[in-house]
């Protein structure tokens, strides 16, 4: 059975066709080699960490943003190996420019299937001659040194999309065996899709992308959400955006195997971010939708804020389970919702403990003023559970740093494996951290949960990352 089509009105997508030069519109299908792993830039087992600065100032160019990416190894985030990128790094292209924001979006794969993963970074603030925030994206290399080599994303519809790359995700779409790249922008052109296989010299394999506003949002696509979960880069995307009569949450998992497209779009709960993963063990995608407003700005919001866990079926989400909605109110969550807590900032899934279960860790970044605070929430067969649910907060006992009014700890997540211990390890990001300077966390996985002991804090200065202005590092979080 075919996802059910929305009553309200869907994207509709045409497919282009590159122009001749550019190869064709789609690749022979082929059988697709081992993926490596996301984010595993240099090839070693280890997942890197990627952390976006998209309003860090460069060479003198406030907002230009940079990224900083930091290998893992066995005790975590490798501090002392890390790697600066911005346009003005030799063999990105571009060049650093106020309001560029490069690094406003992050996403990973091994596009070319190389062995080693490739970093996709947005600057939805890049001009063209001729049109001001058309917004770029650019492909990082790996390689067995790391970080190596550029080049820039296709853009097909680069007169009809503004800032293109402000969401960014991988995954095989077409199902062809090759990865593909989706990419989120304002416009006409809402969500833009380039087929893979994607290198790093030769001809583009052209691409799709919406012909109308999806939902009749004016914002276009703002996030998106691979859900490969299997690691085999092959799923459905989800979609968030903003509605044009109020700016509240529109989502929606869309899965780009169908051309007819209109059938392709599933609702789902509204929200701004989510995340994706297999909670319950059943071999189907589950996905968490955080929404941290409160219903007076958003009808789909919560006091204080929520999040809604949505179990996946053979045909995408299941219909036989009504989505769980979770908020600081649901028994066993810690703390109590109030108004600004913002709780569903921030998502991620991961196995934190190695019991093959996804676990759920939400940020709440306006908590007690704005300080923040993180809840950890454990999966198992029957689903997610509140029992055993943990807090950390920079108060708690061996995370550095103290709770400030206006950190905004837990503005963005990821869960995964930093130290090659088949545990997911949390990292946080605080963005408003020291007025705006911006910082993030680490605290690794054990059997029992989320340990603090040799938990670590990333700012500016390690990072690399100029203070000058508010470069506010963490506003993006890949790995």
């Amino acid at each position: 059975m075919r996802p059910r089509a929305l009553t309200t009105a869907a994207l509709l997508v045409a497919a282009l066709t590159a122009p001749a030069v550019l190869g064709p519109a789609g690749p022979t299908a082929h059988a697709a080699p081992a993926p490596a792993t996301p984010y595993d830039f240099n090839g070693d087992g280890y997942t890197d960490l990627a952390i976006g600065a998209p309003d860090a100032t460069v060479a003198g160019q406030a907002q230009a943003g940079a990224v900083s990416v930091v290998p893992g190894g066995p005790t975590g985030p490798k501090t002392s190996s890390r790697t600066l990128i911005t346009q003005n790094t030799t063999a990105i292209p571009g060049t650093a420019e106020a309001g560029d924001a490069f690094g406003a979006a992050l996403a990973s794969a091994d596009l070319n299937a190389d062995g080693y993963a490739d970093l996709l970074i947005g600057a939805p603030g890049e001009d063209i001659p001729g049109d001001s925030g058309n917004g770029t994206a650019v492909i990082v290399w790996g390689s067995a040194s790391g970080p190596s080599g550029a080049r820039t994303l296709f853009h097909f519809s680069d007169r009809e999309a503004d800032r293109y790359g402000q969401a960014l995700a991988t995954g095989d779409f077409d199902d062809d065996g090759d990865l593909d790249v989706a990419a989120g922008s304002t416009g006409t052109i809402v969500l833009s899709v380039v087929n893979g296989p994607l290198t790093k010299t030769g001809a583009h394999n052209g691409g799709g992308g919406s012909s109308h506003d999806w939902w009749s949002t004016t914002t276009g696509v703002t996030h998106l959400t691979s859900a490969d979960t299997a690691g085999d880069g092959r799923g459905p995307v989800v979609l968030h955006g903003r509605t044009a009569h109020n700016g509240a949450a529109a989502t929606a998992l869309a899965d780009l195997r169908i051309g007819n497209f209109t059938d392709w779009l599933q609702g789902m709960p509204t929200g701004f971010v989510s995340a994706a993963g297999d909670i319950d063990h059943d071999g189907h995608t589950d996905f968490a939708v955080g929404n941290d407003r409160e219903t007076s700005a958003d009808p789909g919001g919560a006091k204080g804020g929520k999040v809604s866990v949505v179990y996946g079926g053979p045909e995408g989400l299941d219909p036989g389970r009504a989505p769980l909605v979770l908020t600081q109110d649901t028994a066993g969550v810690p703390g109590a919702a109030e108004t600004g807590d913002r709780f569903g900032s921030g998502v991620a899934l991961g196995d934190v403990d190695g019991d093959g279960y996804a676990d759920l860790a939400v940020g709440a970044a306006g908590e007690n003023s704005g300080a923040g605070s993180v809840t950890v929430l454990y999966g198992s067969a029957s689903g997610l559970t509140t029992r055993g649910a943990e807090s950390f907060t920079q108060n708690t006992t061996g995370v550095p740093g103290t709770s400030e009014n206006g950190d905004l700890f837990g503005t963005r997540l990821a869960l995964a494996d930093r130290t090659g211990d088949a545990r997911a390890d949390l990292t946080v990001s605080a963005p408003g951290e020291n007025a705006g300077d911006g910082s993030v966390w680490f605290l690794r996985g054990t059997t029992s949960g989320l340990t603090t002991t040799g938990g670590l804090s990333l700012g500016p200065a390690t990072a690399g990352v100029s203070t000058s202005g508010t470069p506010r590092l963490g506003t993006s979080l890949g790995g």
